[in-house]
Order: C-alpha cells, then sequence, then structure tokens
C-alpha cells in the first residue's frame, strides 16, 4: 500500500524532480492524479505555482515566493508524524541524510543495513551532494542531517566523527613518489588538479593557510575524474583517505602532507529542528564509526551491534 501524500509533499516532489511524471513515479501516483492536485492546490491559494517548460515544469515567480513556506508545513507535518511515534515508542518514518560521495560509498551501506535489521519501520532516503548542498539542505529542511567537514558547519550543531587525513597523490613514477611525506611546498612545484568550487573546502582552507599559489590547471566535481587525470600523468592532487579507499589506489601513489593535516567529517543538524531517528542514527555512529571505517580499510565482513 502507498503511503498517502498530501498536496504540499506532492508540491515538494514535483519540484524537486521538475515534471508531474516524475513526481507521479517517485510517489506511485498517476501523471492525472498529480496534475489533478497540484490544479487543487493553486485553486486553493489562488496563484499559478507552475508554469510547462521544455519536458517538464517550473515554479512560476509566485510559486519561488511561496516554497519556503509549503516547505515548512511539509516539516512540521513530518514532526507531527515524529512526535506521535515517539509517544507510541515507535522508531519509525523517514531519515533524509545529506551525504558526500565517498562517506556514500563507504559508510552508508553499513548504516542502511543497521536500520534495515534494527529499524525496519524507518526509510533511510540519501540525498548526495557537495559541502554546499548539503549545508543548504541540513538548513532548510530538506534533510534531518548530514555529513559535513568541520569547517563548513558553522550555524549548525556539528558532532564530529572522524578524522580524516589528507594526502598527495601522485601518478606512478613521480619524481616524489620516493619520499615517506611530500609538503606542500614540494607538490606544488607540478601542477595541480583540484574540486570545483562547494567540493573543495578542505582544499581551500589548506591552500589559504600555507599561503601558497599553486598552479591548478584543472578542477572537477568528481573524485574519479580528477583520479583518471592524475593517473594519466597530466597532474597532482590532494585527496582524503576515505575519497583514495572509494576511487581506489591503482594506478596513483599517496604520500602522507607534510606537516600532517586532515578534515573532521561529523554529522550536522540544524539548531531549530531535529529527529528522534536522527539521534538514533548519531549515536549508532559515535559507537561505532571506527569498526565501520575498519571494515573499510580491512574489508571485515560484520560488525557487532551498538549497546
Amino acid at each position: 500500500m502507498r503511503e498517502q501524500k498530501d498536496r504540499y509533499e506532492i508540491f515538494l516532489k514535483v519540484y524537486e524532480t521538475g515534471s508531474f511524471s516524475k513526481a507521479a513515479e517517485a510517489l506511485n501516483y498517476t501523471q492525472s492524479g498529480i496534475s489533478q492536485m497540484m490544479a487543487g492546490l493553486e485553486e486553493e491559494l489562488g496563484v499559478q505555482l507552475f508554469a510547462r517548460i521544455n519536458r517538464g515544469v517550473a515554479l512560476t515567480d509566485n510559486g519561488q515566493r511561496l516554497l519556503p513556506y509549503i516547505r515548512e508545513l511539509a516539516n512540521q507535518k513530518d514532526r507531527l508524524r515524529q512526535a506521535a511515534f515517539t509517544i507510541n515508542n515507535s522508531i519509525e518514518g523517514v531519515l533524509r541524510i545529506g551525504s558526500f560521495s565517498s562517506v556514500t560509498a563507504l559508510w552508508m551501506p553499513e548504516v542502511v543495513a543497521y536500520f534495515q535489521e534494527h529499524y525496519p519501520k524507518v526509510r533511510v532516503e540519501i540525498l548526495d551532494g557537495n559541502y554546499d548542498e548539503i549545508r543548504a539542505w541540513i538548513r532548510h529542511g530538506q534533510v534531518d542531517c548530514g555529513f559535513l567537514s568541520g569547517i563548513v558547519a558553522d550555524g549548525l550543531d556539528f558532532y564530529p566523527l572522524w578524522e580524516d587525513p589528507l594526502y598527495a597523490v601522485l601518478p606512478e613514477n613521480h619524481p616524489l613518489a620516493e619520499k615517506s611525506r611530500i609538503s606542500l611546498e614540494e607538490l606544488f612545484q607540478y601542477p595541480l588538479i583540484i574540486e570545483t568550487p562547494g567540493c573543495d573546502n578542505d582544499i581551500q582552507h589548506l591552500l589559504k593557510k600555507s599561503q601558497l599559489q599553486p598552479k591548478i590547471i584543472y578542477s572537477f566535481r568528481d573524485d574519479p575524474l580528477i583520479m583518471a587525470f592524475v593517473r594519466r600523468g597530466l597532474g597532482v592532487t590532494i585527496f582524503q583517505e576515505l575519497v583514495l579507499e572509494s576511487t581506489g589506489r591503482t594506478g596513483i601513489v599517496s604520500r602522507p602532507l607534510e606537516p600532517v593535516s586532515s578534515r573532521k567529517i561529523g554529522l550536522a543538524f540544524s539548531k531549530t529542528t531535529n529527529s528522534v531517528v536522527s539521534r538514533v542514527l548519531l549515536r549508532y555512529l559515535q559507537q561505532q564509526i571506527g569498526q565501520i571505517q575498519s571494515k573499510v580499510l580491512r574489508g571485515m565482513e560484520t560488525l557487532p551491534d551498538p549497546q
């Protein structure tokens, strides 16, 4: 049986997908049903919310103005449901988590498996994005919580979980590969490939502290693209340990930075709202993150349940 959605939740899904048909598919409704409900909402509010564009729809100016109010109404409904679940001593509902690619690949499978086993009435939704996107999702209530680096968690409740070391990453047979550690001065003698703005906050923070001016030749949003260019010998980069594990170390050499640098990964919440289910997630991670990471690094097959 499909979960019944109100018109505000459906409005947000149409806005998110940019299409009546895609929203209908995601919510297990008919396209005509979605269209009728949005027409009814427009009639109720007395404004046109959506305008048709090529292959979809987009918010009108009035729709954009009403978006934050509709989002807040939907969030209030979620909080009401969660409060009722709490009263009944039942952990259930939707847990929406903002995550970046390396955490999504390496940690989230364990998180989803844990909730499926221990809280089967919880549906885990994962929104994969960069730091800027995740921070905005948390502030706007689009997710219950999100993984961030500590340097971009200002204005949020931030719970540190893991120190993730930064490495110099080089193509095989690079002149610096003989060194056990590499300084930024040494690394920046070679063309640098980094992540695009919003994804590279850790690297930009490191560059700002060093006051060095590397020659940046390419920037990409996706880590595998950067790794492909480094493997081909087109430049060097700086990656976090989690990124190295998620993209693979074949065809490259990685060395710790000198002095040692790292990013602090944690779970961030809005200062005004958080759900009971998201607190279950935080408690699980605080108890188990070391063993989750050990499993990632050593290929372990099982984890003990937290007490």
